[in-house]
């Protein structure tokens, strides 16, 4: 994970080069302050809509506690973007800020496992309504041949993983609870309770239609967010074409979740496809120079909060 999160580093930095530091800087610096607290406000909100889609998928919590749940949600992904974990450490640590919080453990895993199912399922149909308007705005576009394969393939791979964790994901609780059941004894109870708890908030299908509607509308206010920066930068872009190139850029990241934070290629994908849809290759590093400087704003507070209440909690343990 280590040399892979190096390499896409490396990666990253070359395609920053290659087009050129200067270029990149000069666009970014179009968007202003004002201008990249209104992206990262704009993010803080679609944070909202994803803590909304687990609270969905944990019945028997109270729409009061979407506090609790969009926290989660952020310590998540500030994790997975600025530690050198995957996205399954993101999945780990935000569990654990919940299960602070009061909130039992089997509802807990429950919830995430469900909320996963359905994050992965409306991002499959953000990804088909993205190649969608891809296939209308690209039509004859003999450049957009060069890029089948990464796109084709990388939805392959996407459908491919949602489909396998649907399937295998009460099969994978019963070996992990075999095996936990060696090392730690009681531990398969307590992912028996796991599975009775997945079982019960499948029932409610009112409660997972509601996740993934929150989750489908998060997809598409993350793409959004990609078309307020470029305008911000006064880059003339229609929102149709940034809404289909970022449901693109998600794919390639999510097919790359072993790197942290899809390092050098999210860079690499920009730099590639942009320039099908009319947007110069600095404008769209740009955009990722600012998704990268916006997850540091966000992120960076969010760990040391996370921090510190880790260390409140171990101190009050201690006494």
């Amino acid at each position: 994970m280590l040399l892979a999160t190096v390499a896409g580093l490396i990666v990253a930095i070359w395609t920053f080069g290659a087009t050129g530091f200067a270029e990149i800087a000069v666009a970014a610096r179009r968007i202003g302050l004002g201008g990249f607290l209104l992206f990262c406000s704009w993010s803080l909100g679609t944070f909202v809509l994803l803590g909304a889609a687990w609270l969905a998928a944990a019945p028997g919590e109270q729409n009061a506690r979407i506090g609790r749940f969009t926290w989660a949600r952020m310590v998540r992904e500030a994790v997975s973007d600025l530690l050198p974990f995957s996205q399954l450490g993101g999945m780990v640590v935000a569990a654990r800020s919940l299960s602070v919080t009061g909130i039992s453990t089997p509802r807990i895993y429950g919830s995430l496992v469900v909320d996963l199912t359905t994050e992965m399922a409306a991002q499959l149909v953000y990804t088909l309504f993205g190649l969608a308007l891809m296939a209308s705005l690209l039509i004859g576009d003999g450049a957009a041949a060069s890029l089948r394969p990464a796109i084709l393939g990388g939805t392959a791979v996407m459908i491919g993983i949602i489909l396998f964790f649907f399937v295998a994901q009460r099969s994978a609780l019963d070996l992990t609870g075999r095996i936990g059941e060696r090392f730690i004894p009681g531990s398969q109870g307590a992912l028996g309770d796991v599975r009775a708890e997945l079982a019960r908030i499948y029932t409610q299908r009112s409660r997972v239609a509601a996740a993934f509607g929150f989750n489908l509308t998060a997809w598409v206010a993350s793409g959004m967010g990609g078309w307020l920066a470029l305008r911000l930068m006064g880059v003339p872009i229609s929102l149709w074409a940034v809404l289909s190139l970022e449901s693109l850029i998600f794919t390639l990241r999510s097919v790359a979740f072993f790197i942290p934070g899809a390092l050098g290629v999210q860079e690499v994908a920009y730099a590639l496809a942009a320039p099908l849809f009319g947007l110069p290759p600095e404008s769209a590093l740009a955009l990722s120079l600012a998704k990268r400087a916006r997850d540091v704003a966000i992120g960076l507070p969010t760990l040391l909060c996370w921090q510190f209440v880790e260390v409140r909690n171990i101190a009050a343990r201690a006494r």
